[in-house]
């Protein structure tokens, strides 16, 4: 197996570990035996970074499903590479974070580390892999894992509601993602991403599409309105949980999908302005929302989703790259820089941030900013952490969030110049940065400055433990290391993650020139940014007057109200249909059954035109066939108008009988062992059940006859003999029967054709129903292990 797919899978193996480990090893936490394989990955990773400074991709292969041609492709480029490093690192820092977060003996260490390791193996697989179908699996996986991850504590109704909303919002998306796969794959003719961006596709009718069902995908992944609804519920999972799926890795996988395919897309305005104006109005009505919140993770949940908008904002705006001249002057190329260049500040600064709220939490037992205050002298090291990561966050200098947004200012100013209407681009980004810098502040100010309140606190506020300031530490120090140095990583990641999302407009291999700078000078951007302090700190300063206009936001319009109540709604009208449909009435059920066959089948045979019936090739019919198929109708006749159990059973059987015989006339002694079986325990059954049953009544009652019923037994009867015909004049193919005669010795080895059917040829279907079997085991076990749990509890 390849290096790189051993480095993707490594997580998944050492899942199927962290369950042996957390019941034998008892003395020491989890995690200090999940630690080492995120530090070796990162570091494994950062050995591709030569080759990704050449602008040189590294590739992968091995073989999936070779009789369908299909391979599992790896892939790393600058985009890819940067994301990884992401995912281990922070998944590194996480891990850390967690030994000291979650206390050993008192959590399912078990369950939290397997989830932990499906989620990064998840999201290593969706940022590497090259074939579409892959990137659906894998990123499936991440919205399986993450909904185990925020269902953590599965105790509690928050968490099961934020558990059960996300992976609904996110499954439904990717499900019409799947959708835009395969068109894009049918369109193209393959399922390569590589062979997809050099294929031209504008013209093929299935191009839109895929467009508009791949951005549902990415939309509802990232948390672009009005999908965002399910990240502040999300909020509900350990503090570990929420640093590291939804700051820096699960919320942009949408960015990375995007970003990933807009060299395919890019070429259409319908993708550039979808992107743009979708991440401009999260940016806004997110970072406006994050302004009201009173719980420290409910800000950093909007305040995430403001800046996904922003993030998608810019790769919008970065498309354009595509459209109009100028590629040498980088034009537009500055907003992929600044995109790629966020995405690292945001997943250092938002990842300390989630920390710093879950030291509060942890040492104070409350992350209301009502009830918190005056910490900075209480916990210092904290509040450090605190301030760096929110001053990035508003955008201020020294601080890397200043360099990216400054950036963004100026993509933004530049894509005015493009549209009449897009002046509102720069428009609406001020607006929502000075909101950005307003919640930026409230975080800070209402946790650590102001009166310490000793009793609205669950606990004796302290210094978290070393232990637990370690990765928080480490993400600050990179805030201000790249903010004061923002080249050191410009050549050997940031260009190549450009070059990348706008493959196809350089030469192969050619060097971009990448150079951020504090300082250019009495800008637009800069007059934009002092703007944003000045009327950031005057709504702060006015904050508590003007608060108030949140409470006329009616919560009936909000679309949480509309998520919430769409359930209501749909149990209401599964209700009222069940109620009307499921009448107990098995003959109502065999009808409605019977009639939907009828229909379904007669429309498709008369949609595809199949009428074509022809008996000139039946085989003759013998005077035994006759009188067998006549015995099966007087037996079928006697078991309907029988008024005796007993009479009734015995004709049933009759006709099972029957029909066996009709098997050894043709040559299929298996099936006539196999039915004569069946039908003597069926026929024993049915007499010892109806041993039991009352007696038929003796009161004579006449059954009218039914004309309806009548008239659907006819049809269904019809139907099948037509499709029968149909079946027999319309062989297109040879029999495969042929095959399995030739077959069934030399390749299976076995001298009983059905048995080697079964267990060879048709082996997956054996497969499935033993699965199926086992699920219903498994199912049937944990309900009776937990009906015995609950009768010890009493």
């Amino acid at each position: 197996m390849p290096t790189l797919h051993m480095a993707m899978l490594s997580p998944f193996l050492l899942a199927l570990c962290v369950p042996f480990l957390y019941k034998f090893v008892r003395s020491f936490h989890v995690g200090w035996f999940v630690l080492p394989l995120p530090i070796v990955l990162f570091v494994h990773f950062l050995s591709y970074m030569d080759d990704v400074r050449k602008y040189e991709a590294v590739r992968a292969t091995m073989p999936w499903i070779p009789s369908l041609d299909i391979s599992f492709d790896a892939y790393v480029d600058g985009l890819s590479l940067l994301f990884a490093l992401l995912i281990t690192g922070i998944g590194s820092l996480v891990v850390l974070y967690s030994i000291y977060y979650l206390q050993k003996g008192k959590e399912q260490l078990g369950n939290f580390y397997v989830y932990l390791l499906l989620f990064m193996g998840a999201m290593l697989g969706v940022v590497l892999s090259d074939h579409l179908i892959a990137l659906y699996v894998f990123w499936e996986l991440t919205s399986i894992s993450s909904f185990l991850l925020i269902a953590y504590w599965y105790t509690r109704d928050r968490s099961r509601y934020g558990a059960q909303k996300s992976m609904l919002i996110t499954m439904f998306g990717g499900l019409l993602m799947l959708g835009g796969f395969v068109a894009l794959a049918i369109a193209g003719g393959t399922y390569s991403i590589r062979e997809l961006m050099h294929t031209p596709l504008t013209e093929h009718p299935l191009f839109i599409p895929a467009l508009f069902l791949i951005l549902f995908g990415a939309f509802t992944k990232s948390a672009q309105f009005p999908f965002h609804i399910w990240l502040p519920d999300a909020m509900e999972a350990p503090t570990p949980v929420s640093a590291y799926l939804h700051s820096a890795t699960m919320v942009k996988a949408g960015i990375y999908l995007i970003a990933r395919l807009t060299p395919i897309f890019a070429v259409s305005s319908l993708w550039v302005w979808t992107v743009a104006l979708v991440g401009i109005v999260t940016l806004c009505w997110a970072s406006f929302l994050a302004s009201k919140q009173t719980d420290l993770k409910a800000i950093l949940a909007y305040s995430t989703v403001s800046q996904l908008g922003l993030l998608m904002s810019l790769l919008g705006v970065g498309a354009l790259a595509f459209h109009y001249d100028g590629m040498e002057e980088n034009v537009f190329m500055v907003a992929v820089l600044a995109a790629i260049f966020h995405l690292f500040n945001h997943a250092t600064f938002k990842g300390s941030l989630f920390m710093v709220v879950g030291i509060v939490d942890h040492e104070t037992g409350t992350r209301d900013i009502r009830r918190l205050g005056g910490l900075m002298t209480i916990m210092p090291i904290t509040f450090t952490i605190a301030l760096i990561g929110s001053l990035s966050m508003a955008g201020l200098p020294p601080f890397n969030g200043f360099l990216s947004k400054e950036m963004f200012f100026t993509a933004m100013l530049r894509a005015k110049d493009v549209e009449t209407w897009a002046i509102i681009l720069p428009v609406v980004a001020w607006v929502a940065s000075v909101f950005t810098f307003l919640y930026s502040i409230l975080l800070v100010s209402r946790t650590f400055s102001g009166t310490y309140k000793p009793h609205l606190l669950k606990k004796e506020a302290h210094e978290a433990p070393i232990g637990m300031l370690v990765a928080p530490i480490v993400l600050a120090s990179l805030v201000v290391f790249i903010g004061l140095v923002p080249n050191v990583l410009s050549d050997s990641l940031f260009a190549p993650a450009v070059y990348a999302v706008l493959d196809g407009l350089f030469a192969p291999n050619e060097a971009l020139d990448v150079h951020i700078s504090h300082w250019h000078g009495f800008t637009p951007e800069l007059f934009m940014t002092l703007g944003v302090l000045l009327f950031g700190l005057l709504l702060y300063r006015t904050f508590p007057k003007w608060n108030k206009l949140y409470d006329r936001l009616s919560e009936r319009m909000s679309f949480n109200f509309l998520y919430d109540q769409s359930f209501v709604w749909m149990e209401r009208g599964a209700r009222a249909f069940m109620l009307r449909i499921m009448t107990g009435s098995m003959r109502a059920y065999l009808i409605y059954m019977f009639t939907a066959l009828v229909v379904l089948l007669l429309f498709t045979i008369g949609w595809n035109e199949r009428w074509v019936i022809d008996v000139s090739r039946l085989a003759h019919v013998r005077i035994y066939e006759v009188v067998l198929a006549v015995a099966i109708v007087a037996a079928t006749i006697t078991t309907v108008m029988a008024k005796s159990r007993l009479t009734a059973i015995v004709s049933l059987g009759a006709v099972g009988y029957a029909v066996a015989l009709f098997f050894v006339l043709f040559r299929a002694p298996d099936l006539a062992l196999t039915q004569l079986v069946i039908e003597t325990i069926s026929v024993a059954l049915f007499l010892l059940c109806f041993y039991h049953l009352p007696k038929f009544s003796q009161k004579q009652e006449s059954v009218r006859f039914n004309l309806g019923n009548a008239l659907i037994s006819i049809a269904v009867g019809v139907t099948m003999s037509i499709i029968a015909f149909l079946a027999y004049a319309g062989k297109h193919f040879d029999s495969i029967s042929q095959y399995y005669v030739d077959n069934t010795y030399e390749k299976a080895a076995g001298k009983n054709m059905v048995n080697v059917i079964l267990v060879d040829f048709r082996g997956f279907d054996t497969l499935f129903e033993i699965c199926v079997l086992a699920i219903a085991a498994l199912g049937i076990y944990a309900m009776v292990k937990l009906r015995l749990a609950k009768e010890d509890e009493r």
